[in-house]
């Protein structure tokens, strides 16, 4: 078996004590999974619905799962009943049918609203213009059943350190922006979901609070 303990160990070693991980395990078996919460790992990161069910369902009850990919608004049933955040909200739309599937079985859906900051064309996320609209339009405030805790953001597939530090810091700001004007009395408005197995260092210097690190800890992925 991959030594998930230990990679798990030096990849904790590496964090600040105010920066949270969530261990990607998605195409990854469910003993590597037990491997990192026996060594005290809790929070877990999957993106697609069928296998996060099955996990969810085989696995300790006290883990905390994080809906981490692109999520179709037809899935989303079939986890609010456990999810405990999903880190990806791309639009309003979304949020809408998160408020509704958790209204149904009376819980509060933690989210982070995704940014798409990065130059690929590839990657999902609002524009910071369309986050701003979004947030100006107010209906967010009438969904009782979701709680905005912050923005999540992937920096682009470079080595130009640079750049992906300028990345960072545009997101770190706009957090700002966004917590002055609409979360400045809300202390659950306070995640900073960015960095990866190759750019986490970074992320930790640029104000990160929770970094998502799969291949690092279980290798490379079992499809």
């Amino acid at each position: 078996m991959y030594d998930v303990q230990g990679n798990l160990k030096t990849v904790l070693g590496r964090l600040p004590s105010d920066v949270r991980l969530v261990a990607i395990s998605k195409y990854h078996p469910a003993d590597y999974i037990m491997a990192a919460y026996e060594e005290g790992q809790r929070v877990f990161g999957e993106s697609h619905e069928q296998e996060i069910r099955e996990k969810h369902a085989s696995l300790p009850k006290d883990i905390e799962w994080h809906f981490i990919g692109h999520l179709q608004t037809n899935k989303v049933k079939y986890i609010v009943p456990y999810i405990s955040m999903i880190e990806a909200v791309d639009s309003l739309k979304l949020l809408r049918e998160i408020q509704k599937q958790a209204q149904k079985v009376d819980r509060v859906v933690k989210v982070l609203l995704e940014l798409h900051i990065a130059e690929e064309a590839t990657k999902y996320g609002l524009s910071l213009d369309d986050c701003r609209s979004l947030l100006a339009g107010g209906e967010w405030r009438e969904m009782p059943n979701v709680q905005i805790c912050g923005l999540m953001m992937m920096a682009s597939n470079t080595d130009d350190e640079a750049q992906i530090s300028r990345e960072f810091d545009t997101a770190a700001a706009f957090f700002d922006e966004v917590k002055q004007q609409y979360f400045a009395d809300e202390p659950h408005f306070c995640e900073r979901s960015w960095g990866m197995s190759n750019d986490f260092a970074i992320a930790v210097q640029h104000r990160s609070t929770m970094v998502r690190i799969g291949t690092m800890i279980f290798g490379p992925r079992v499809y």
